[in-house]
This record gives C-alpha cells, sequence and structure tokens, in this order.
C-alpha cells in the first residue's frame, strides 16, 4: 500500500495524535511520502515521520493507493488538487476546526486507520465543478470541489452577472457577486448567502447571488448536466473568479463557462460517518441555544 500525506499546521495539543498517525505507519512498514510544505512543518513541530520521501505541493501527489488529508476542510480541498484526475481516495482527518469534509478526529485516528487496513471502508464520489475560459485562469487545476464564485474586486460598487442556462438568457444578477456550489460546497459559502443545504450524493448545481439588490432573486437549484455561461459588467472593468480557495482577477471581456468535470473526488467514508448527523452537530441543529 502507497499513501500521500498532505498537511497544515496544528496545535500542540493534536502533535501526539499526528505522531502516533506515523508511528502505526511505521509499525506496519507503509511506504508514505509527504508533501513538502507539510513535512517542514512536521520537523519543526516535533514530529517524527520516520522518512525523508517528500513531494511538491500542488503539483499533485505521487501515485498512490489514499490521500491522507491532516488538517481542516480547506486541506483536504488541496488534496483533491494533488488527486486530479486520478480519483485516489482521500481520507480526512479533522485537525482544524469545522469538519464538514474531514471527518476523523485526532482520537480517532487509530480506529480509523485500522479499519482502512482491513478494508472496512467505503468510498463516496463527490462532483466537482469545472471552469472554462477563452484566457488560462487556473492550468490544470480548473475544478473545484466547493464551488465557482464571482466577486467584485472593490468594496463599493456591486457588479453585474449576466447568466445564461444551457445557452439561453437566465437572469441579469446585480449583486455583490455570484456562487456556483457543488452539493458538497451547500454547506459553505453559498449556505452563509441563504442557499440551501443539499446532500452530497444529489446531481444538482445551487445557483446563489451574494447580497443581491434585488430581494425577490433567490437561490436557484439546477441539474448538474446543465453548462451556465457568464458574463460581467464592472465599473472597475474586472472582477474576480475563484475556484474554492484559488482566485484571480479577470478583466470583465473575459467569457466564463461553468460545467460539472468529468472527472469525481473520491472520498474515504468509514462506519461512523453520516452526513445528516454532522450536519447536527456541525450547524447545531435540535439544541437550545438557551441551555
Amino acid at each position: 500500500m502507497k499513501i500521500a500525506i498532505h498537511g497544515r499546521s496544528f496545535t500542540t495539543d493534536t502533535q501526539p495524535y499526528v505522531q502516533a498517525l506515523f508511528d502505526i505507519l511505521k509499525s506496519k512498514q507503509i511506504d508514505y511520502s509527504i508533501s513538502s510544505s507539510f513535512y517542514s512543518f512536521l520537523l519543526s513541530a516535533g514530529v517524527n515521520p520516520y522518512t525523508e520521501k517528500n513531494y511538491p505541493h500542488p503539483h499533485g501527489a505521487p501515485d498512490a493507493d489514499f490521500i491522507f488529508s491532516i488538517g481542516g476542510d480547506g486541506t483536504l480541498l488541496e488534496s483533491v488538487m494533488q488527486s486530479r484526475s486520478r480519483q485516489i481516495p482521500i481520507l480526512g482527518i479533522n485537525t482544524g476546526r469545522l469538519g464538514f469534509l474531514a471527518t476523523v478526529s485526532p482520537p480517532m485516528i487509530n480506529d480509523s486507520l485500522d479499519a482502512l487496513f482491513q478494508g472496512n471502508f467505503q468510498t463516496e464520489d463527490r462532483t466537482l465543478v469545472s471552469l472554462l475560459s477563452d484566457t488560462d485562469l487556473f492550468e490544470d487545476y480548473n475544478f473545484a470541489l466547493n464551488d465557482f464564485t464571482i466577486t467584485k474586486t472593490d468594496t463599493s460598487s456591486m457588479i453585474t452577472v449576466h447568466a445564461y442556462l444551457d445557452g439561453e438568457f437566465l437572469n441579469s444578477y446585480w449583486a455583490d457577486g455570484l456562487i456556483v456550489s457543488t452539493p458538497t460546497g451547500s454547506t459553505g459559502y453559498s449556505l452563509s448567502c441563504g442557499g440551501p443545504v443539499v446532500l452530497p450524493t444529489n446531481d444538482v448545481f445551487v445557483i446563489t447571488p451574494i447580497s443581491p439588490h434585488n430581494l425577490n432573486v433567490r437561490p436557484m437549484i439546477i441539474p448538474d448536466v446543465s453548462k451556465l455561461s457568464f458574463r460581467v459588467e464592472s465599473r472597475s472593468s474586472n472582477f474576480l473568479v475563484s475556484l474554492d480557495s484559488r482566485f484571480r482577477i479577470v478583466d470583465s471581456t473575459v467569457t466564463l463557462l461553468v460545467k460539472k468535470e468529468l472527472f469525481k473526488a473520491r472520498l474515504v467514508k468509514l462506519s461512523q460517518d453520516n452526513f445528516v448527523q454532522t450536519l447536527r452537530t456541525k450547524l447545531h441543529w435540535g439544541l437550545d441555544a438557551r441551555n
């Protein structure tokens, strides 16, 4: 078995759990390599990784059976970039805060690795959104697991986003921006802008305006086989385009096409993983705030 490991910084409280992970990998004689940025942090944090094998981030993980993502949801999004079209299964170990995608808590590492090595897991494919444009904005990383967004570059004037659904004019959004979210990303930026929560296996996209001028403009759910194209007007003659946490400043003459990516992100799902339970826990559903 070969494993690629990517991560970000973690607290001193988490350090013993991360060290235990490498202790287990060494004891089972697993072949693994670590992203160079995370490798440097491990050494500075006093963790012994027992290897000098590392690879550059974000240029793709080496051939591996799994990618371990050690961090929060943002770290897992970076791991999706490393997997790209190879669809390497990703195990998310949550040393961050929210953890909608990275569901394995540090105290669960030992049991989770046992389940993984014994084959007691499933994989869940997640839809990616893809961006095509007449300017190469994101090179080989023109896809996102959470969302594609168009936003203004300044703090004053709104922008106008002319949206077309499968070539037919849909609406002109006069707003701070627009989000096209996957089901996975429905619990992210889209949710904070009033979008609905969508189960991650649904075959849809969510179009969510950001602070629209017209209050009757609402989020919209469309089939993920749809193609969305955009033309943007801005007083500053440019705007921001982002795929997950990566962004570019784009000239208003650039046309954009958004559609479903041909490949998917593949996440490792252990027996304790339950999306509805995660919703209740992370969003505090059913809890009385007065108590």
